[in-house]
């Protein structure tokens, strides 16, 4: 049976029919379509296939290897700035190995369409010693889950699973299988506890496996040679193999790379064959690095670091073309006479009413700083807002508001979302209150997380709770409602709270326009 699926929902078939049991994740394009199809599949409410969303990347990937560690198969989701969130669960996950299949799904973002940097989280498989797959269409994709789960299963190993934003969010015919049984309860009878004595050996048992992946990647369906006699040989790496056929068709004289580490017996007999290699691949130069070094400095090795293909942004059929000396028609380009149309907040959003508030009355502040965190409330620093000063990674606007007050900054605002403050945002709160750092903290409240469509905010009608909790005092967590009609009240409360000498929290609270509409057209059905 084939299917017209994106390349998240591919993997999300592919990972529900090859036995899945459980998919953790942190909502963050171009991943967050894989999460909602699974929770939306009729097998996967059938089978009661756990599909919540979690706080943020690092529960996701530790409850993940909880449900490995019980002898199931487990995906979690993130795009590829969550890598960094979940590292140290990623990292040593590899060393704990694991029993059920684990595959850790990384949505790279060349061109930061909808991110902060353009991290490769091949980088990532190569740091922890684990393998990594990279589909070049969504057919592999699909294919990639269960080979994945048995690969991750035969090598006792969690396995990387790296695509891009072009492949997550196209769409193509897949062949799709009957779908496999859920492993049975079965949990790991081997010790998983990393004090010192037992890592070191288990880190011995890590490289001692390297032999078994290499050999794993020479064997790999996904890796494959291409004979042509010329002199020019390609390294097409995932996605980038599409772009190189269309542009040479048959006539091509390459190694199509899809598992890593890298097949080195193939790239080197490709170089005999070769007088250079040109690598194309997207995101950072990985492969081009590792490969001068597989060849020797003696070999001409081509590719983003030599200046024919762009040092930055995403691959794409002209660019690639360009780089193989073939013309591919014209490069579409703007009409120079069009304006720019950067993205707004939505009309009737409440976060449009919280900056329009804060601006009034920050206007009597004229050293203030706003650090702003990650969210659809970032475009305040958009006109007609401009309101702020920072934005840097999730949960960093209030500590960094901390650090600028202990310089002795004033007044320092944060303003965050409510997603993001359970995702990173709570223990730079706590550090706050530990300090008693004259810091005014805004949680923006929509109630739900607007940024990637509207999934559920882990933190819904508890931030006040919260906010106590961690140690704010009673009378300085103050609630408002962002309407125009009740603007000289949150001005009010917004100009006590930065007058007062400490940690403030003010929560404007109102649903995000767009889930309201939603929630609105469902109830008329």
């Amino acid at each position: 049976m084939k299917k017209l699926l994106l390349g998240d929902e591919a993997i999300a078939l592919g990972a529900i029919n090859a036995g899945l049991s459980g998919v953790y994740a942190y909502p963050g394009t171009p991943s967050t379509e894989i999460t909602e199809y699974i929770q939306n599949h009729p097998l996967a409410k059938e089978r009661g296939i756990h599909s919540r969303w979690c706080t943020n990347e690092k529960t996701a990937m530790e409850a993940a290897l909880g449900m490995s560690y019980a002898g199931k198969r487990a995906l979690v989701c993130m795009k590829h700035v969550g890598m960094n969130v979940c590292a140290d669960a990623f990292i040593n996950s590899a060393i704990t190995g694991v029993k059920g299949g684990l595959i850790v799904l990384a949505a790279d973002d060349p061109s930061m369409h909808s991110s902060q940097n353009e991290q490769d989280s091949r980088f990532y498989a190569k740091f922890a010693l684990v393998p990594c797959l990279e589909p070049s269409n969504q057919q592999e994709a699909y294919d990639m889950m269960a080979y994945g789960f048995d690969l991750s299963e035969k090598l006792g190993e969690p396995i990387v699973l790296r695509v891009v934003t072009r492949l997550a969010h196209s769409r193509a015919a897949v062949e799709v299988t009957e779908p496999m049984a859920e492993k049975h309860l079965s949990p790991s009878t081997d010790q998983w506890v990393l004090l010192p004595g037992i890592a070191r050996k288990k880190y011995v048992k890590l490289i001692e496996k390297q032999d078994a992946m290499k050999q794993a990647s020479a064997e790999s369906p996904f890796n494959k040679t291409e004979m042509s006699p010329v002199k020019l040989g390609i390294l097409a790496c995932g996605i980038a193999y599409n772009y190189v056929k269309e542009s040479l068709g048959t006539d091509a004289n390459l190694v199509k790379i899809s598992q890593y580490p890298l097949p080195e017996d193939k790239i080197k007999a490709l170089a005999e064959k070769c007088d250079e290699l040109l690598v194309i691949e997207d995101g950072q130069p990985v492969v081009e690095e590792l490969v001068k070094g597989i060849l020797g400095a003696g070999y001409p090795v081509k590719g983003r670091l030599t200046g024919d293909l762009p040092r930055t942004g995403e691959l794409t059929p002209d660019n690639v073309a360009k780089a193989l000396g073939k013309a591919n028609g014209a490069v579409f380009v703007p009409a120079k006479n069009m304006a720019a149309r950067p993205p707004q907040l939505c009309q009737g959003c409440g976060h449009r009413d919280v900056y329009t508030a804060l601006n009034q009355v920050l206007a009597d502040y004229p050293d203030h700083r706003v650090f702003g965190d990650i969210g659809c409330y970032t475009l305040g620093a958009l006109p007609p807002f401009q309101a702020l000063s920072s934005c840097v990674d999730m949960g960093a606007s209030i500590t960094m508001a901390k650090g600028a007050a202990d310089a002795g900054l004033f007044p320092a605002v944060a303003i965050i979302g409510d997603s993001t403050f359970t995702h990173s945002g709570m223990t730079g709160l706590l550090d706050a209150v530990n300090d008693k750092s004259n810091i005014t903290v805004v949680i923006s409240d929509n109630l739900t997380t607007g940024m990637t469509g509207g999934q559920d905010s882990a933190g819904t009608n508890k931030y006040e709770a919260i906010c106590l909790g961690l140690g704010v005092e009673l009378e300085h967590v103050r609630v408002v409602v962002p309407l125009p009609k009740n603007m000289p009240e949150i001005t009010r409360v917004i100009k006590e709270e930065i007058e007062y000498k400490g940690v403030s929290v003010i929560i404007p609270r109102r649903e995000c326009i767009q889930t309201f509409a939603r929630h609105a057209r469902a109830k008329k059905q």
